[in-house]
């Protein structure tokens, strides 16, 4: 018994030896692993913080590459944006006078027509009987009165002779007024006849473009049809409504009293592309207390028809005008901890940062009140690299700033993209909507 005892005792003791001696080596290798795993975390950290650090801010030992453009001396537009509906000047829905079949039509969907021109034909025949049923009655009463006229006259000169009595004069005088009321009244119906007439050819009655029709050869037509035949919007001129912020009401009305032509632009959805200019007309009677706003109606020529019932397009309402302002493209303004800023490429490619005040935007370009000068140049493209001090190696204008940067763009509606600038700064993402000064 104590024999076996003492081999399993020793079985265990070299058992819990080899499982101490795996759990060190476990233990170990654990540890170089870490050991690696940390002098290369920290070895390629600091060569990659080094290197943005570098790149970030621009290293001393090389130029960094920027486009520039000018600061120029140039006339800044206040303006406002808003979203506008085109309403048609005039609507009006052609519906037959007389109720007949419809014989002809005279008019292509779509097409323009002027006010009065023909457009249909109801079938004339039961009309033009009619017409001359009534002329017929009023020729027939007609002679009837000339001849109690002319008897008339002879018992007025045998009354005169003391040859006829009284009475039969007067019966006659009166009758003689019956028949003028009668001819009178069958000249009403003629009258009437020859409107009924008129109306089976079917007019315009404003110019515009005509919409689909509401019936076909053949048709009983009806003045009662709630349809009519067709639809007619005047679209030259037309109107956009929009609506703006009621701060900008007082100068709207000022303008408008003192009869001042405030310019108002039609621009697609992408505000690229300029589809038409008008002028303010008038605004509503109330503000919107639910929105703050005002509506407005501008009025368009649209001459080429740029614009169409019910379309929805961007507009822009020019407030003022900022005469000989310092100006920079809005690629050029930085925004960020220290405030609105630029930087100002020196001639010796050193930039150097400097605080303005931005104002109202018009197109790529930003008014600014700032110690700048006109002929300063300011960095359009790579701000995201510099700092204060840094130096710089000025290359052409990127694709984006191209158009700043030789001083176009005056009715562009882009705006710059964002970088991460210095100190937690951010270029804006937008200008604002509106501005006035």
């Amino acid at each position: 018994m104590n024999s076996h005892s003492d081999i399993s005792t020793g079985q265990s003791s070299h058992w819990l030896y080899f499982v101490r001696k795996w759990v060190w080596l476990e233990v170990f290798v654990l540890v170089l692993m870490g050991g690696a795993i940390w002098w290369h975390y920290h070895h390629n950290g600091k060569s990659v913080a080094s290197g943005a650090s570098s790149g970030r801010f621009g290293a001393s030992d090389r130029s960094q590459p920027v486009s520039v453009a000018t600061v120029q001396q140039r006339d800044i537009r206040v303006t406002v944006n808003a979203i506008g509906t085109i309403a048609a000047n005039n609507t009006a829905v052609v519906r037959a006078r007389v109720d007949g079949e419809l014989k002809a039509i005279f008019f292509k969907e779509g097409q323009s027509v002027q006010a009065g021109q023909p457009l249909a034909q109801i079938d004339p025949r039961p009309f033009q009987i009619a017409l001359t049923q009534a002329q017929g009655t009023l020729a027939r009463d007609q002679a009837l009165l000339r001849n109690a006229q002319l008897d008339l006259q002879r018992y007025r000169d045998l009354l005169a002779k003391d040859a006829a009595p009284k009475q039969q004069a007067d019966t006659q005088e009166a009758l003689v007024q019956q028949l003028q009321g009668t001819v009178l009244s069958d000249q009403a119906n003629v009258d009437n006849a020859q409107l009924q007439l008129s109306y089976t050819r079917v007019l315009a009655p404003i110019s515009g473009l005509t919409g689909l029709k509401q019936a076909d050869l053949g048709n009983i037509v009806h003045a009662a049809d709630a349809n009519g035949l067709v639809s007619i919007t005047q679209t030259q001129p037309v109107n956009v409504v929009f609506s703006v912020p009621d701060v900008n009401l007082p100068r709207i009305r000022q303008q408008l009293n003192a009869n001042t032509a405030m310019r108002v632009e039609a621009r697609d959805r992408d505000q690229k592309t300029l589809l038409a200019e008008g002028r303010v007309s008038s605004t509503d009677n109330a503000i919107d207390t639910t929105t703050g706003t005002i509506r407005v109606k501008a009025q368009f020529a649209n001459k080429d028809n740029s614009l169409f019932p019910n379309q929805f397009v961007n507009v822009r309402l020019q407030l003022n005008t900022i005469t000989g302002g310092l100006a920079v493209p809005s690629a050029a303004v930085q925004r960020g901890a220290p405030g609105t800023f630029v930087y100002v490429a020196a001639d010796n490619g050193v930039v150097a940062m400097r605080l303005v005040k931005a104002g109202a935007a018009d197109g790529d370009w930003v008014a600014i009140e700032s110690d700048l000068k006109a002929g300063d140049k300011v960095v359009t493209d790579g701000a995201d690299r510099l700092r204060d001090g840094a130096t710089v190696e000025v290359i052409a204008p990127s694709k984006d700033n191209a158009g700043a940067a030789k001083g176009g763009g005056g009715k562009g509606g882009g705006s710059g993209g964002g970088h991460h600038r210095p100190d937690g700064a951010a270029r804006a993402a937008s200008r604002p909507n509106s501005s006035t000064q």
